[in-house]
């Protein structure tokens, strides 16, 4: 089952934004943890998982996949331009984007009825009637426990799909995940998350606080319109067709190097992203319109920085094959470039 098809949304609300997670779920899972931690989220002392998850981990020493061409044939990659699915929308208040939030000190915890609950953690959910909730069909909820509560660990990441929130523990979901962001572990093998890949949201999605920083050190979640009955580590689930010349769920791409636009057209605010997607790459995550890629929903986005990344040409991206960075099928833990693992792995 698909968690959802993104598209150009418009933001239900928006709280200053983030950018990471790792899962917990009820089953069992092998957890691979390192003491070292991945960028910060903003207004907590959270990770974004650990700086050796596959999220954190560069791409540029990896081989092109041997599926590459076709899978760019599949999204129309010769003719389409990448778009960032997220911005000023016309309403100040509800900029387009996918809307996270710090969960309040003494925030109550609710029940909710998944209609995938074989496949979704239970919870209880930071869920209220103020958290912000993504608009258009989508309807995620990403939420951020800094703090150790009664059911969860500190650094917890909740996110839903298809939110519906009510007062009295009536509140309903289509799906819902819980993610340790001190862990590498993954959810389980054919499980789907808020999001059809079975990945977190939040690690993927283009943060302005990041982006104005200079420095996004993380892949990017985009959208691709048909994908294949397969998934690829680190996804955990399909949602796609009977067509392998469709990329699977988890497919990685990279910009090639060589790549540039001039400071003219793309910014500082462009430079970074463009940056992020050599170093980084991009990671299918959704089923949706091919080449859009996801970011919070701030008010602090302008048009010109948006605008500036709709230069960028699909035709110069590569798939990539990062199945050497894998250490555990269960873990999102991958070997890093520089050590001597890496190199007999990958080099």
């Amino acid at each position: 089952m698909a968690a959802g098809v993104c598209a150009l949304t418009v933001a239900a609300g928006f709280v200053a934004p983030m950018s990471s997670a790792l899962a917990a779920p009820s089953h069992s899972t092998t957890h691979l943890e390192t003491k070292t931690s991945g960028t910060v989220l903003p207004g907590t002392k959270c990770s974004v998982f650990p700086l050796d998850n596959v999220w954190n981990t560069p791409i540029t020493g990896l081989p092109a996949d041997a599926n590459s061409a076709t899978w760019l044939a599949s999204m129309s990659a010769a003719s389409t331009d990448l778009h960032p699915d997220y911005g000023p929308s016309g309403n100040p208040k509800a900029p387009y984007g996918i809307p996270w939030n710090i969960v309040p000190v003494g925030t109550h915890f609710t029940p909710i009825k998944f209609l995938y609950a074989s496949e979704s953690n239970r919870g209880p959910y930071p869920l209220t009637a103020s958290t912000p909730i993504e608009g258009g069909s989508d309807r995620h909820a990403l939420m951020v426990d800094p703090r150790t509560s009664s059911t969860s660990k500190v650094c917890t990441l909740f996110e839903t799909f298809d939110t519906h929130y009510s007062a009295g523990g009536r509140s309903t979901a289509g799906s819902g995940a819980i993610w340790n962001l001190n862990s590498n572990a993954l959810r389980p093998a054919g499980f789907t998350s808020a999001d059809a890949a079975g990945l977190p949201i939040l690690p993927g999605l283009v943060n302005y606080n990041e982006v104005a920083s200079g420095s996004m050190n993380h892949a990017i979640r985009f959208t691709v319109e048909c994908s294949q009955e397969s998934y690829l580590w680190p996804a955990r689930h399909e949602a796609g067709q009977a067509n392998t010349n469709c990329p699977p769920m988890g497919a990685r791409f990279r910009l090639n190097a060589s790549f540039t636009l001039p400071a003219v057209s793309c910014g500082a605010f462009c430079q970074t992203v463009l940056k992020t997607m050599k170093t980084y790459g991009l990671i299918v995550a959704d089923n949706g319109s091919n080449w859009y890629f996801q970011g919070t929903a701030d008010t602090r986005w302008t048009y010109n920085e948006v605008d500036q990344l709709k230069l960028i040409p699909a035709s110069q991206f590569a798939a990539v094959d990062e199945s050497c960075l894998m250490i555990n099928a269960n873990s999102g833990q991958a070997l890093q470039p520089g050590t001597a693992a890496y190199q007999q792995s990958c080099g």
